[in-house]
């Protein structure tokens, strides 16, 4: 059975995991951000098998999240190096690690996020850049943008007020998420970057 493409879907979650949705994907991403580039190192972390291993790493560059560079002559050797877009991703990974262990995690947390000076860990959250506030489900929502069609602007129009869960006996322990600890992503740099 042949998977479906989504690149021509009009929808930014569809079309990112047209790139990125395969699950070794994501973890060959996770481990380049940990300074892997080489393809025994991926292969040696993950467990996965080299022609698997190729196929990923090679879609991975077709996508613009890797950039290809030859680092040894004699033999041919490559590392695969973090782009500009790959880098983009690292917030998405520490949105899902975060997400991953408030849910995931019952033996308790194995990776956390920590500030790289202090140690202290981080408490991610997804903030608006322009006023620097939390993003929640009550403050933000979606709307169709410029170049919407039809068909994303009545899904979008339909859209209702996410309701709240109710407690459940096996959840009561837990608190219920804040602003100031919701499982989101960071807030992206400031600066303007360039343009190609």
């Amino acid at each position: 059975m042949q998977r479906k493409s989504f690149s021509n879907m009009q929808c930014p979650v569809a079309r990112s995991l047209e790139r990125v949705g395969e699950w070794w994907s994501m973890l060959i991403l996770r481990d380049a951000f940990a300074g892997m580039t080489r393809f025994d190192e991926f292969q040696k972390s993950l467990k996965i098998a080299p022609n698997i291993l190729t196929r990923r790493l090679t879609a991975l560059v077709d996508a613009g999240m890797l950039e290809r560079r030859l680092y040894c002559e004699h033999p041919p050797r490559h590392e695969y190096v973090l782009t500009e877009r790959g880098r983009d991703f690292r917030p998405v990974l520490i949105s899902l690690q975060t997400w991953g262990n408030r849910h995931f995690a019952p033996e308790g947390l194995s990776v956390m996020l920590v500030d790289a000076r202090t140690g202290t860990p981080a408490q991610p959250i997804l903030v608006d850049r322009v006023t620097g506030q939390p993003i929640t489900d009550a403050t933000h929502k979606n709307a169709a943008g410029p170049a919407a069609g039809a068909r994303v602007k009545k899904r979008l129009g339909a859209s209702r007020k996410i309701s709240e869960p109710k407690s459940s006996p096996s959840k009561a322990s837990r608190p219920e998420p804040t602003p100031a600890t919701a499982s989101a992503i960071p807030a992206r740099r400031t600066s303007p970057r360039p343009r190609s």
